[in-house]
């Protein structure tokens, strides 16, 4: 591949791994593939009468196994289904995939033509509802409008869904079929959060739903309200909550411009139409489209009104500062108390030169701080110190409240850092996620971009942090940006052992000099468009993975009592390696541990010592002295 990171063909699905042909939309072809694919576009087959072609019926009967398991690499079904290129020219196609025309019109988008492309954006299919991440589909892209392959070639349907059913009353004449539930719809039907009853509308009109998609199909219509929607929608849950949001989330059909600040759906960043249904949370302005709050079964969940009333608000963001003492003329709190230290704290500008270390999210302080009125080494970022007692984290699978917890050392489950800085614990699945981590929300602006960037489980691309291809990721609506989670957190500025000064995360190379783009840790090539750590005050620069130390998220000067030795162990930097362990006899470098007793010379690895149990379920407590005690569970 020509540039880092891995790269697989957008047509055949396997890894690059020499030149490709790139497209600034994120499309990679190896070479082949890119002619391959040219030729149909062009609509010149002639350029392929040299492959050999296959037909199923007579092929299938030599039970070859290969064939069994391919797949089209058009419509992705399965490659026996009808005649097909030999698969020892390295192309899985269908004939009649390579015959397609390249645009058609369809009745269920009559505004403008369908045209044949790849599905970089991973749109659903309007009619069967799945994302296929890979092959051709017709679309309209100003609509986002797009059908699979094999459902435009499908009859038309009441319902628009595509059923396996055994049997269907179908018009051959017409090419008009209907399932046989939908041939004996009910003429009136009544709306769980509706006033007026729904009646069967007779006829196939173009309408929009109050779920917001399109309908080409029998309607039942509100006439009082002017309100048509698809049968199915009559039955969507008046309230749900989704993983992305705290609070209930309620369907409605209309919501008025007043009401509503941000139009711009939570799921997939397109704009609701608010003149149609959708779920929305006034207090906080969360709005989304039907289809994308209740796509996965698994991610929403059904709730009774009478479950709601006053139950939701109540824990949610206990506050972590338990009194005010002093505040300035602006109102900002100059002396506070906080759960997780035993002293008063203070408001302090006094950023020195030697590093300090935030004891909530582990990460240098470069601004305003809070630190201990007794100086016993504590600080917190002033964003840190606002941190809620208890938080909803939307990318995690239990829904309960998050309680946050000090005094423990952990493993955090999502970035996988050993982590002894404030945490957000799970007592579900008795899981701790650091700081760092936790601030991460699904719509965000990061410096390293100029837009907001929202987290879509669907972006397949390539980040342009780390260079490799992700299936989940943060993309920008405005541009061709992605941004994988790992990369989402990386440090602004960090310190390494080897460097004097905080290096800071840089997004682009400004020196065209090929001497440059080397990593000054590892000495290996670096690429000069992806992110790596720079200071300029020493041109030292080097890739993120190499300046991210393994404990960089242990605070040094934290301490640890296990049953290895006798007296507590202080964690200490030591940036030469001239100290042997006393467990494993290798030479100490980076953050070990030290004997706090002046007379005791035991050194130690962390690896060393830390119970064999610790992990993403076992975090051990820190070693406090009895007048820095406190409560660690908040």
């Amino acid at each position: 591949s020509p540039y880092g990171g891995s790269c697989y063909c957008d047509f055949s699905y396997k890894r690059c791994d020499f030149f490709v042909y790139h497209c600034s939309c994120g499309l990679d072809f190896h070479i082949k593939c890119a002619l391959f694919t040219l030729n149909i576009s062009e609509q010149k087959l002639q350029e392929l009468n040299h492959i050999a072609t296959k037909d199923p019926s007579v092929f299938l009967e030599d039970g070859n196994e290969e064939l069994e398991n391919a797949v089209c690499f058009g419509c992705w079904l399965p490659l026996g289904e009808s005649r097909y290129f030999s698969v020892a020219c390295g192309f899985n196609l269908h004939i009649k995939c390579a015959e397609l025309p390249h645009e058609i019109n369809h009745p269920f988008h009559k505004e403008h033509p369908l045209v044949l492309q790849f599905n970089i954006k991973r749109f659903s299919c309007k009619i069967c509802g799945e994302t296929r991440h890979r092959g051709f589909l017709y679309c309209c892209s100003a609509c986002t409008f797009a059908l699979h392959i094999k459902c435009a070639e499908q009859p038309t349907l009441t319902c628009q869904e595509t059923q396996h059913e055994e049997f269907v009353y179908c018009c051959s004449t017409c090419n008009f079929s209907l399932h046989t539930d939908c041939a004996f719809l009910p003429p009136i039907m009544k709306d769980k959060i509706h006033q007026h009853p729904f009646t069967l509308f007779q006829g196939q009109p173009s309408f929009v739903c109050a779920c917001g998609l399109e309908g080409n199909y029998i309607a039942y219509i509100c006439s009082t309200c002017n309100l048509m929607i698809h049968t199915k929608c009559i039955s969507i849950p008046p309230i749900i909550r989704v993983r992305r949001h705290y609070h209930p989330i309620y369907h409605n059909y209309f919501i008025s411009e007043n009401e509503s600040k941000i139009r711009d759906c939570s799921f997939c960043d397109v704009e609701v139409n608010i003149d149609y249904g959708s779920y929305y949370c006034l207090r906080c302005n969360f709005i989304a489209h039907v289809k994308c709050a209740t796509k996965y079964r698994d991610r929403y969940y059904i709730i009774e009104a009478k479950d709601i009333a006053g139950k939701h608000d109540d824990d949610l963001g206990v506050n972590p500062i338990t009194c005010v003492i002093e505040q300035n003329e602006g109102g900002e709190m100059t002396r506070i108390k906080h759960f997780s230290h035993a002293h008063d704290l203070i408001l302090s500008d006094n950023v020195m030169e030697n590093d300090i270390t935030c004891d909530g999210c582990m990460l240098l302080i470069l601004d305003s701080f809070y630190c201990c009125s007794l100086q016993c080494n504590f600080f917190l970022h002033k964003a840190c110190a606002k941190s809620p007692r208890k938080k909803h984290l939307w990318f995690h699978g239990c829904q309960e409240l998050h309680i946050l917890v000090v005094g423990f050392l952990f493993k955090c489950s999502i970035c996988e850092y050993d982590c002894g800085g404030f945490s957000y614990k799970c007592n579900k699945f008795n899981v701790h996620i650091c700081l760092q981590c936790s601030v991460i929300d699904y719509r965000t602006k990061h410096p390293g971009h100029q837009h907001p960037i929202l987290y879509n489980r669907n972006q397949h691309g390539r980040c342009n942090g780390c260079g490799e291809t992700w299936r989940s990721q943060f993309s920008c609506k405005h541009c061709h940006f992605n941004l994988d989670f790992d990369c989402s957190r990386l440090p602004l500025s960090t310190r390494h052992k080897r460097h004097e000064h905080p290096p800071a995360l840089t997004y682009h190379e400004g020196n065209d000099y090929p001497k440059y783009h080397y990593c000054d840790l590892c000495e290996k090539e670096r690429d000069p468009n992806l992110w790596f750590y720079h200071c300029a005050i020493c041109e030292f620069s080097a890739h993120p993975n190499c300046v991210l130390a393994i404990y960089l998220f242990i605070k040094p000067g934290s301490m640890y009592k296990g049953k290895d030795h006798p007296h507590p162990l202080t964690f200490v930097w030591k940036p030469y390696r001239y100290i042997v362990c006393g467990k494993c006899s290798e030479p100490c470098e980076a953050l070990v541990l030290e004997c706090a007793e002046p007379t005791c010379n035991y050194v130690v690895h962390w690896k060393d010592v830390r119970p064999p149990s610790f992990g993403f379920t076992s975090p051990v407590e820190l070693y406090k002295a009895e007048a820095d005690a406190i409560t660690h569970d908040g």
